[in-house]
């Protein structure tokens, strides 16, 4: 059976505050680690008060600290906001203090628009470098020559491992010209899905990090005990996208019995369509969607998601996926995916 990781956007709910997002995040990587997640990611946003993670380094760092056998990593760093040698000394020193344990995932948007883009000082055309970049930043963590000018002091030399991360046709190519593993954000960009992981895969060349291709595909859960309430936890996320096609975005609404009245029939449309991938339902339910999931993508690996109000509400999403996991591995599904 493929593994299962997490990815965490530190949600900050109504009501609450960035302090309470981190403990919840330790909390949940805590238990994933419990269930047996194999990774567990956090994701690089700026000036969104409904996400905690925006100085993503420092958080997997917490999240590291308060584990021991989990990966963690950045699902991921938006490299268009940074300068890819201080990455590498955020990454090598990550590595420096868990060793084995540190996954750096990148992305080419900027995680922001183009206002807040302009508040951390970067260039508003900076993703046109990202190839470039990338291949910098690969090069700060190869063992350092005799009289290199520049090195990353901690990095060089480090294993860290790089994957790209996109929404769109462009990182499939990059990963497979690189030889790099991909992850493909497919929680909230279904359509190009099935195009970026034909690409990948029949592009993909060798490298020294990588021998043959490897897709992590992402994948909202709601899980609950019945469908219903599954449905009901949902809503928080449809909200949450709600408020961003708005140009509105907050802290994380608490779930409604019924969205009418909190968006019109195109929003409607919009919402479901994004989420169209998303798995939303009841033990049983959930285990049959992740299955066929698995079948028809092929996935090396998923990245679960799920925007959840109320943290016991999230654990318990988190947990019906790790049973689903287990239930999957008993029964060999998945087994064509993963060979």
């Amino acid at each position: 059976m493929i593994p299962f990781s997490v990815l965490d956007l530190s949600p900050i709910i109504e009501g609450g505050d960035a302090a309470l997002a981190f403990r919840n995040t330790l909390d949940l990587a805590r238990h994933a680690e419990g269930w047996g997640f194999h990774r567990y990611w956090l994701a690089e946003h700026h000036n969104m008060p409904g996400i905690a993670s925006a100085a993503t380094a420092v958080v997997i760092g917490h999240v590291a600290a308060g584990t021991r056998t989990i990966r963690v990593g950045a699902g991921g760093i938006m490299l268009p906001n940074h300068a890819p040698l201080a990455i590498a000394e955020q990454f090598g020193t990550l590595a420096s203090l868990h060793p084995g344990r540190i996954d750096l995932g990148l992305g080419r948007a900027p995680g922001s628009d183009q206002r807040t883009m302009l508040a951390l000082r970067r260039d508003p055309a900076s993703g046109d470098t990202f190839p470039r970049d990338v291949l910098e930043l690969q090069g700060y963590f190869r063992p350092a020559e005799p009289g290199q000018a520049i090195q990353a002091v901690p990095g060089a030399g480090l294993d860290v491992p790089i994957w790209l991360l996109g929404s769109s046709l462009f990182s499939a190519q990059l990963a497979a010209m690189l030889g790099l593993p991909f992850a493909f954000a497919s929680h909230f960009a279904p359509d190009a899905m099935g195009a970026a992981i034909d690409i990948y895969r029949s592009r993909f060349e060798p490298s020294a990090a990588l021998s043959r291709p490897y897709v992590m595909l992402g994948v909202n859960v709601f899980a609950a005990d019945t469908d219903a309430e599954a449905r009901f936890i949902a809503t928080s996320a449809q909200q949450q996208f709600i408020s961003l096609r708005r140009g509105t975005p907050g802290k994380l609404k608490p779930p409604v019995r019924s969205m009418d009245g909190l968006w019109s029939p195109a929003e409607e449309a919009q919402v479901r369509h994004t989420l169209s991938a998303a798995i939303v339902g009841s033990p049983d339910t959930v285990r049959r969607g992740l299955d066929g999931f698995i079948r028809r993508t092929g996935a090396d690996e998923l990245l679960v998601a799920g925007q959840i109000f109320d943290h016991q509400a999230r654990l318990r999403s988190y947990g019906i996926v790790a049973d689903a996991h287990a239930a999957l591995s008993r029964d060999g599904a998945g087994a064509a995916a993963a060979a």
